[in-house]
This record gives structure tokens, C-alpha cells and sequence, in this order.
């Protein structure tokens, strides 16, 4: 195992690795023994100096942690340390649906539609919110995920569901603007609209998650082709399979929600995430086994079995490695915002008379940046200011 310090976080293992960012299961300690594994998503060196790619990943840290809901992966905290970009977000362990897909494959075991209307029904909800979502003043925020995909739809050992990466959401606030008729997104998964270039809204992800559904209970995905032109003539012309004519126990209830999520004419798909998420639930408590998030889990750990095992002996390994280093001088903490460089040595003083007291001056800025800080964690100001300052003292006096 890898045990990086990078700023106040171990990280402990690299678990994924794209074009932009590499991403890391990294832990975060503190007083008292506190600890929590979370997910460091780094931007690539090479990248650090390229101010369009660095906006593009303050835009989705941004753009992310607005967003607050049990099934969106939560973003912690965006800072820098030295020249690397960083958000900390909250670490999901179990499987993506696209490992999840060709494991039921693999031991021959159809999907079971409920498991997957169960799954639909989670992230329907999640992107109702974020669809739904305002600024401070009720403007609507427009934001579309754009990338709902197999990759980004999460299964914890617990059976929540969560949707990950709205790096190439779009929303009005975002940094980085998408060039017009830009196409992002894996293209499998994307609607008509998307591929033609149009203005997409929430129609576009209730789509691609109809997309989702479709390749799951099928094992097909719902369009492919020779090369990359050819699979976006498909979808532009979306001559769809009724999911049937690849497995015949599918019931007409949940065929007629996928064909409905998959229109064509947007018009005549679900209006809203919300309003597939109403008809996934109706048909589940009419039929016959409504699964629950036990089940959900129960399934999810008997595909992956062998997996888990060696992962949970993983977790006991790195334990013991981060155990061994306790007593070593920890690194400098990661700068946060501006603070630091805001609150110098001639701003602390230290009371001869009571070491435990300090006192600070702090500028309209500091006390605004206190503020925003203390906004994003859902935290009291005078807590992150306490923290920032215990953190100066420790390493500069």
C-alpha cells in the first residue's frame, strides 16, 4: 500500500485515474482519535499550470458542493497544497453499476429489475434535487449531471445509492462555460439532443438513465456501432428494442418506464427525475417484493463476495501501517482559502501571562473569509478560526 502525507490527509491508495485528476482513498485524522476515510481527487501535475483545466476543476468542486443530499456524493472541503489542486469528498466503498452489470453477467444471474428499479428510483431523487436546485435568492440553478452513467452511479456496502461526478454538470454560476455545441459525456448514454448540440435540460438525464436501466436488465446496451459517428446516427435516429425482445420476464409495468424514459421527442419522456422516481415507486409497491436498502446491500455483497474480504483485510493493513507512523511529526496542515496567508506572526500574540490565550486581529476580509468557510462546512466561524489558528501556532511558534 501507498502512505503519501499530503497536507493534513494519508493517502493510502489510488483508486482511479482519469484525463484531468487522479482520485485517492486517503484518510483524515484529528483530536481525540478521530479519523475518516475519504476520497482526495487531484488534479494532474501536468494540468496545474494550465489555468482552463484548473478552472474546470475549481468549477465542478464549486458547482459539487452546493449540492447536499444522501444520494450525492458529499464534497468536504477544495483546497491547495504546494501546486496540486484538491477536493476531499466523501469516500463511497462498494461498486459502480459498471462493475456491478458484468458481475451478474459473468455467473450468469439476470439483473433482478427490482434491484435495478430500486437503484433508478435513488438516483432519481438525487438528480431531482439537484435539477430543482436554487441560489440564495430562488434563482434556479439549472444544473444538468450530463454524465449519468454507469460509472457514476454508486453502490455502497449498505445498499445506498449514490451519484457521483457532476465535473461537466452545467449550471449558470460555473467557471469553466462549455464551448456552444460542445459535446460532453460518454456518448453511449447520451440523448438525441445532447448529441445533436441542442440546449439540454433535466429530460437529457432522465434519458440517460433510462439508458442505464435499459443495458442492465438487458445486458445490451442501447446503442452501439462501428465507430463514434455511427453510434451518434443511432441515437439521433432512436429506434429503440423493447427490453423484451432481449429478456422476456421483464414485467410490461417496468418496460413501459424505461420506453417512456427513453423517447425520443423529450416532449413525451418524464418531464422531471422526480416523476420517473414516482412511477419506478407505484410499480415496486404493486408488485409483489418491494427491496429495501438491506437487500439492495445483501445482493450487491454476494456478487462481490471474494472482493470485499480482500478489501476489508486491505482496510486491516492500512490501519496497521497508519498506526506504526502515529508519533511522527505531522506535515504542515493544507492551506485553507486565503486565511493563512492573512493571519501572519505579527497579527498573533501570545499573553505571557496565560499561555493558553491568544489574542487576534483580524481584517473585514479575514472575519468575510470566516464566514464562507464556515457557509460551505456548516460550521460556526469562531470554529474554523479557532482551528486555523491552532494550526498557526503549532507550526510557527
Amino acid at each position: 500500500m501507498m502512505n503519501e502525507q499530503f497536507g493534513g490527509y494519508a493517502l493510502l491508495e489510488r483508486i482511479g485515474v482519469g484525463g484531468m485528476a487522479e482520485v485517492f482513498l486517503a484518510r483524515r485524522t484529528g483530536v481525540a482519535g478521530f479519523e475518516r476515510d475519504i476520497a482526495i481527487k487531484r488534479i494532474r501535475p501536468h494540468l496545474s499550470e494550465h489555468r482552463d483545466f484548473v478552472n474546470m476543476f475549481l468549477g465542478e468542486a464549486k458547482l459539487a458542493a452546493q449540492l447536499t443530499h444522501s444520494n450525492i456524493v458529499q464534497i468536504y472541503d477544495l483546497g491547495r497544497i504546494q501546486d496540486s489542486y484538491f477536493i476531499a469528498m466523501e469516500y463511497v466503498a462498494g461498486r459502480d453499476m459498471s462493475a456491478l452489470m458484468p458481475k451478474t453477467s459473468e455467473r450468469n444471474i439476470p439483473f433482478p429489475f427490482e434491484y435495478a428499479l430500486k437503484i433508478a428510483s435513488q438516483v432519481c431523487e438525487g438528480l431531482h434535487y439537484a435539477h430543482s436546485l436554487t441560489d440564495q435568492y430562488g434563482n434556479p440553478l439549472h444544473i444538468v449531471h450530463r454524465d449519468v452513467s454507469p460509472e457514476n452511479i454508486r453502490i455502497s456496502w449498505t445498499g445506498a445509492v449514490k451519484i457521483l461526478d457532476f465535473g461537466i454538470a452545467k449550471a449558470v454560476t460555473q467557471v469553466h462555460e462549455t464551448k456552444a455545441g460542445e459535446i460532453k459525456g460518454k456518448l453511449s448514454y447520451m440523448s438525441p439532443e445532447q448529441v445533436l448540440g441542442k440546449e439540454i435540460d433535466a429530460r437529457s438525464d432522465v434519458f440517460a438513465l433510462g439508458c442505464v436501466l435499459y443495458e442492465a436488465l438487458t445486458g445490451q446496451k442501447l446503442h452501439t456501432g462501428t465507430n463514434d459517428l455511427d453510434v451518434m446516427n443511432k441515437i439521433v435516429e432512436s429506434h429503440v428494442y423493447p427490453p423484451k425482445y432481449f429478456r422476456d420476464d421483464i414485467p410490461s409495468g417496468a418496460e413501459a418506464i424505461i420506453m417512456k424514459a427513453l423517447e425520443k421527442d423529450r416532449r413525451k419522456r418524464f418531464q422531471t427525475a422526480r416523476d420517473m422516481q414516482m412511477a419506478i415507486d407505484d410499480f415496486l409497491s404493486e408488485h409483489e417484493f418491494s427491496p429495501s436498502n438491506v437487500h439492495l446491500a445483501n445482493f450487491l455483497k454476494q456478487q462481490f463476495e471474494d472482493e470485499l474480504q480482500k478489501e476489508q483485510e486491505k482496510r486491516r493493513s492500512n490501519n496497521q501501517v497508519l498506526s506504526k507512523s502515529v508519533g511522527k511529526t505531522p506535515p504542515p496542515p493544507p492551506a485553507i482559502s486565503g486565511i493563512h496567508q492573512q493571519v501572519t506572526p505579527a497579527a498573533v500574540r501570545q499573553s505571557r501571562s496565560d499561555p493558553n490565550t491568544v489574542k487576534v486581529r483580524l481584517t473585514t476580509a479575514d472575519v468575510a473569509a470566516l464566514k464562507r468557510i464556515a457557509d460551505t462546512r456548516g460550521l460556526q466561524p469562531e470554529d474554523i478560526a479557532r482551528d486555523i489558528l491552532q494550526n498557526f501556532l503549532k507550526y510557527h511558534t
